[in-house]
């Protein structure tokens, strides 16, 4: 199996006024301090309610023919230092950008303004963008957009809309400026949003999207965790329920609990469900329990998916990575997967899982808030061997302590009964570790699972491995 060639990078054009800024200070102050030194009355508040036309356009409502050229050329004399100290970022300005360098994306201004003017709001704001491209008005910024290769154009005009198009681009709009939603769809905007503070989480699904569309079709290992059910329903968007299925791999290191779990979400959006079974039990590095052991596991997933995917005439297996675990720098089990052609949706769209949890929540997936649950065998001590009996013990052990907590009226949302030989040690969030250490109830539903010394302990996701040393790392 062969991962398809890498999207081309994504490159984004804002328009500059009442789009990235409010310049609507800025400029009103320019034009009352052009008024003084003209004689000239301009309604400087109205002016600035529609700002977005090229500055002439504007003049030449209130100076005659003749004048509008001299008159533009001392107003942006005026307007460096009357414009740009007033002038703000528009609310989600810096997160939008912030949100395109997270995922690798580039980004650039093409504006009606002039470009010195803009290149000194863009740097005065500190506004992080790739590139300033000033004086193009209307389908005319279709020129530089489709110089920069950009594929979406961000602004808040019905001519942007123009813009965008002209250069093939889609045409993204906020309702921030002179035009309303309704006329900004009129115009034929691909997407309209209130603000600029939206336009992360459309990026987030529509780079997502995008990424899935290359595919064709594909077998999604599916744990029933968020990050794999987002992968799930991202396909489903993508290239329909037809052309998708779901795996989840049935083996001793699968709570119970998540199987049926997984076989109804599947259902629920309409895709296949596979429960394939996989053996990672008879490798002996995965038994080993050293560093890598997740390296054995996930070469064993991969090994049963790949042929089951070609034998449903599916061209992919996708994982639930994401950006956070490419970050996280010891994942042997991302390696494996790649060395199998395993595509990573999330993690080429750069979701993190802050991302993965905000858009499962805005596409209604139940999943979006699920806590993390690793698999058994992430709870058993480096070095002590994985055995069946170890995994059905932490089960046995785990469900114990969370009926127990729960009987007393403290439900637990993250827990692990970590294996630590003979001696277990429960993770709690910080506020029931005393209860936890206190309850005979608790100790009693270890004990009785198998262990005979009991820690308790806050949870910390991967705790386990502190005591790995350099060469699994």
């Amino acid at each position: 199996m062969t991962s398809p060639d890498p999207a081309a990078p994504l490159v984004v054009g804002f328009d500059l006024d009442m789009t990235l800024i409010d310049s609507r200070p800025g400029v009103r102050a320019a034009l009352e301090l052009l008024a003084a030194r003209t004689g000239t009355p301009i309604d400087a508040a109205l002016a600035v309610s529609r700002l977005g036309p090229p500055l002439e356009q504007e003049l030449a409502e209130w100076f005659p023919p003749d004048r509008v050229a001299a008159t533009a050329d001392l107003y942006r004399a005026l307007y460096a230092d009357a414009a740009i100290e007033p002038t703000e970022a528009m609310p989600g300005a810096r997160e939008a950008l912030d949100s395109l360098r997270r995922r690798g994306a580039a980004s650039l201004v093409v504006t009606a303004k002039n470009e010195a003017d803009a290149r000194r709001h863009v740097d005065h704001l500190g506004l992080d963008v790739d590139a300033v491209v000033g004086g193009l008005w209307g389908a005319g910024k279709g020129v530089a957009l489709a110089q920069h290769g950009a594929t979406v154009y961000v602004g808040d005009h019905v001519l942007d809309v123009a813009g965008a198009h002209s250069a093939g681009a889609l045409s993204v709009v906020v309702t921030t400026g002179p035009c309303s939603a309704d006329e900004l769809a009129a115009a034929g905007a691909d997407v309209v949003l209130r603000d600029l503070t939206e336009l992360p989480g459309w990026l987030d699904e529509h780079v997502l999207l995008q990424r899935m569309r290359p595919l064709g079709s594909v077998l999604v290992a599916f744990s029933g965790g968020a990050d794999s059910a987002l992968v799930l329903a991202a396909a489903v968007k993508a290239l329909g329920p037809d052309n998708v299925a779901a795996a989840t791999a049935v083996s001793d290191s699968l709570a119970d609990a998540e199987l049926a779990d997984a076989r109804a979400f599947a259902a629920e959006l309409g895709v296949r469900w596979l429960s394939p079974r996989t053996y990672e039990m008879q490798r002996a590095g995965y038994r080993a329990n050293d560093g890598d052991r997740c390296y054995f596991c996930k070469a064993e997933l991969l090994d049963v998916l790949t042929p089951l995917a070609a034998e449903h005439g599916l061209a992919y297996v996708a994982t639930g990575t994401n950006a956070d675990d490419v970050l996280a720098g010891f994942r042997p089990g991302i390696r494996a997967a790649s060395e199998r052609g395993a595509v990573t949706p999330l993690a080429d769209a750069g979701l993190a899982k802050a991302q993965v949890r905000a858009l499962s929540r805005a596409w209604g997936l139940r999943t979006w808030d699920k806590p993390a649950a690793a698999c058994l065998s992430s709870r058993i001590a480096y070095g002590v061997e994985v055995t069946p009996h170890r995994l059905a013990r932490v089960q046995r052990a785990e469900a114990g302590v969370r009926a127990a907590l729960g009987a007393l009226g403290h439900p637990v949302r993250d827990l692990r009964v970590r294996d630590l030989g003979d001696e277990a040690r429960v993770e709690v969030e910080p506020a029931l570790v005393q209860v936890a250490g206190e309850a005979p109830e608790v100790e009693a539903a270890v004990r009785s699972a198998g262990f005979t010394v009991l820690q308790v302990a806050v949870f910390r996701s991967g705790s386990m491995n502190a005591v790995l040393d350099d060469r699994f790392r």
